[in-house]
């Protein structure tokens, strides 16, 4: 049984991804206004994946006999971003996010529910590689700054990004 704190913070936690998922769909819409379908390409693929980490918490709560509640999707500040805006973007929300499960494993081993506890473990690798992927083509972005071609291959590179499997 999740107490009434952890309910309500696993609840947030549902809103802030999908929220994030909201934020990555309208990047992905960006990525294609600016003609980088391979940049739209990975922010739909992380729309995906912040879809499946708010029904992975979607579903905890469930199985600890908890209550959902869903609250409303804010609108997400993007428009008439650069690629490397949209990034820096997606590393200051990625950044937001881990923040959030930070205290989420903080209140949950305040409360001694070793069960989210450790539920939260995947969150926080998980948040890591988020961090390091945004990170990563930041610096690739600014590596060829200026350069169309460096552009066009570091496009190239997000359209062969596949969806992972797990």
């Amino acid at each position: 049984m999740l107490s009434d704190n952890i309910q309500a913070a696993l609840n947030k936690q549902i809103n802030e991804e999908l929220e994030s998922a909201y934020a990555y769909l309208q990047m992905a819409a960006e990525g294609d206004r600016l003609g980088l379908p391979g940049f739209a390409n990975w922010f739909r693929l992380q729309y995906g994946e912040e879809l499946a980490h708010a029904d992975r918490f979607f579903n905890y709560i469930l199985e600890r006999n908890g209550e959902v509640k869903l609250d409303a999707i804010a609108k997400p500040d993007i428009a008439d971003e650069t690629p490397l805006s949209l990034f820096e973007k997606a590393l200051a929300h990625e950044k937001h996010i881990s923040r959030c499960i930070f205290a989420l494993k903080d209140l949950a081993k305040s409360e001694s529910d070793h069960a989210t506890d450790v539920f939260l473990e995947w969150f926080v690798t998980e948040q890591v590689e988020e961090e390091a992927a945004a990170q990563a083509v930041i610096d690739q972005l600014r590596l060829v700054e200026g350069s169309p071609n460096g552009l066009f291959m570091i496009d190239r590179e997000l359209a062969a990004r596949q969806p992972e499997t797990a």
